[in-house]
């Protein structure tokens, strides 16, 4: 499907800038080449089918919905599935995550939905296979919506409401019950400039993130030797992925930022697994976003959150590796 975009690569570097084939800084700049284009290409398809998507189940609707009805379980599964829809960094999912506790939703409806949309988006679908396939795209997008199913679950189950602040706990004693939503009356082709204005604001949004992602791990591909992140992470190491994912928690990324670097520990030989256990652990977890996060929990609860989801992202680390 991309071979274009490699004979496109190979002509730019080989021919146009007349750089040597095999040299480093020739396979560093082929490297960003190629992935620029086609993450770039990958990303406005399958953002423009998910705007048609969410043109249909807009944010509100979904809200409504979860907050009126009983679903025996089911809440877990359409919360994280709507955070898989849904384009946002761990800190952008902050301020919907605020709306969907003050609309009277759950606590551990509304943290399935903030882990699972940093970690399953478009974005990250749309690099996924470009950068690993089909299968390894599947199950990395059907563990994550689980991740934060069983987190959520979880979490609901502790009884934590406690431990969200005095103005949050002020708002859930007199919730009210949403109105039923409308029926969207716009046709499709009335809808279609406006999705694709969001198409290209999503990727105008990432495009400096998938430029210096890519860039990084371009400059990772060309320059480092291969086995070096092996003598540390290795797939010998029975620790090598709780090692990545503490490694990953401090730092702070999105998808696009955090992909193209997981592409090259993948290819100087880093398990899949543990790679995208960092990913995970970088996309899903951050310092910036526990800040957010202060203004709706106490740190107790923040630190809760923080280590339960570290832990199953652990799991799903060596899962990957086995699995794949």
């Amino acid at each position: 499907m991309f071979d274009w975009v490699q004979n496109l690569a190979d002509w730019l570097v080989y021919t146009v800038f007349n750089i040597s084939v095999g040299t480093k800084l020739g396979d560093a700049l082929n490297f960003f080449i190629y992935d620029t284009v086609k993450i770039l290409i990958l990303l406005f398809i399958i953002t423009t089918v998910m705007g048609v998507v969410n043109s249909y189940f807009p944010v509100d609707k979904i809200r409504n919905y979860l907050s009126r009805n009983k679903l025996f379980g089911l809440e877990y599964l359409f919360a994280s599935t709507f955070g898989a829809v849904t384009p946002f960094c761990s800190c952008s999912s902050v301020p919907l995550f605020i709306g969907f506790v003050k609309g009277g939703i759950p606590l551990g409806v509304t943290f399935a939905f903030l882990i699972t949309s940093p970690l399953v988006n478009e974005v990250a679908i749309a690099m996924f296979i470009g950068m690993f396939g089909l299968k390894a795209t599947v199950i990395y997008v059907t563990s994550g919506i689980l991740l934060g199913m069983i987190v959520g679950y979880i979490l609901g189950k502790l009884n934590l409401e406690k431990h969200l602040s005095p103005w949050v706990q002020g708002i859930l004693t007199n919730a009210e019950k949403e109105t039923d939503f409308e029926e969207e009356k716009i046709p499709f082709i009335r809808r279609l400039p406006e999705i694709f204005s969001e198409a290209f604001g999503i990727i105008k949004s990432v495009f400096w993130y998938i430029i210096i992602g890519i860039g990084l791990g371009a400059l990772m591909h060309g320059f480092i030797p291969t086995g070096f992140f092996e003598e540390y992470i290795s797939k010998d190491n029975p620790f090598a992925v709780p090692i990545a994912v503490i490694l990953g928690v401090p730092m702070y990324s999105n998808a696009a930022g955090v992909l193209p670097i997981i592409q090259v520990f993948v290819q100087k030989g880093i398990p899949i697994g543990t790679a995208i256990a960092f990913m995970m652990a970088v996309v899903g977890l951050s310092i910036p976003e526990a800040t957010l996060l202060k203004k709706v929990m106490t740190w107790k609860l923040i630190a809760i959150f923080f280590s339960v989801v570290t832990i199953c992202i652990i799991i799903s680390g060596y899962l990957f590796n086995i699995i794949l």
